[in-house]
């Protein structure tokens, strides 16, 4: 497998998937973008413009550059139109085995032998994932992070079967979007999720059990460890529903109860308060 990519299909058009659409395009990539749901394809594209404007308006992006990404992205709610003779098709779907296995499982009749299959998850064994595939060793797990035109880091985990030249060409295609790679792996929740996750649901018992505010948590990480986002609100911007799912799959796998989600976060997400796609979580969402 040595094959220079050039044409990229992302399948899923939400959170995740509009952005490595629009950073595959804004590199120089021809993308696609698909969706089954024609509302779903709707919004992405027109997050894609509004980022592409908002780059344009803070002198981030020039008028050229957006007008050229714009001409590379083609959408669709077609799969085969989607994944036809794509060099890399990079999974954004919800994280569900049974979903993203049957999705692979379509793509692999569509692409050329040589193409490589990639997920987005970030949590499902990669292993697992790619274990009814006639070919696994073009699979691999492109995880990015949220919002993904902004962050910097791509975690690339490699399964059992998959090829060190699939691993490679991973980490190229990363770091010509301009991101920084790391390489994994395949574990439950990988590097990234699995930490992440830890100090998340910590944060939720520590605001079940009144020991502070959402706020103050979430400054206490921000102030005094200087990271960017807080956990309770970085939770709000993944997503409760999502965060919940990690949580579960990892409580499962690795069967520490660490992983165990708090009640407040099955309340919450019951209650359909799923964070800022709700415009309420940990906390609230006015207008951003």
């Amino acid at each position: 497998m040595d094959k220079q990519i050039s044409r990229v299909a992302v399948l899923g058009a939400g959170t995740m998937g509009h952005g490595i659409a629009q950073v595959a395009a804004s590199s120089g990539y021809e993308t696609r973008l698909y969706d089954i749901d024609e509302a779903a394809v709707e919004r992405g594209a027109a997050r894609i413009r509004n980022n592409l404007d908002k780059g344009v308006s803070l002198g981030k992006v020039t008028e050229e550059a957006q007008a050229e990404a714009l001409a590379r992205l083609t959408f669709t709610t077609e799969l085969e139109v989607a994944a036809h003779e794509a060099d890399l098709v990079v999974e954004a779907a919800p994280e569900s085995m049974e979903l993203k296995r049957g999705l692979f499982g379509t793509v692999e009749e569509v692409v050329t032998e040589d193409s490589i299959i990639a997920s987005n998850t970030s949590s499902l064994s990669i292993g697992d994932l790619s274990s009814l595939l006639q070919h696994p060793k073009r699979f691999i797990g492109l995880h990015f992070f949220n919002p993904v035109h902004i962050m910097a880091l791509v975690e690339i985990v490699w399964g059992p079967a998959t090829a060190p030249e699939t691993r490679e060409a991973a980490v190229a295609f990363a770091k010509s979007l301009g991101k920084q790679p790391i390489v994994v792996k395949d574990s439950p929740g990988f590097a990234s999720s699995r930490l992440g996750i830890i100090l998340g649901l910590e944060a939720m018992r520590m605001l079940e059990e009144g020991v502070a505010s959402a706020e103050d948590i979430d400054a206490a990480m921000t102030l005094g460890y200087r990271h960017p986002m807080g956990p309770l609100r970085l939770t709000d911007l993944v997503g409760l529903d999502v965060r919940l799912e990690i949580a579960d799959y990892l409580h499962g796998t690795l069967g520490s109860e660490a992983f165990a989600a708090p009640a407040i976060l099955r309340r919450l997400v019951a209650e359909g308060k799923l964070g800022k796609k709700t415009g309420e979580g940990f906390h609230i969402w006015e207008d951003e």
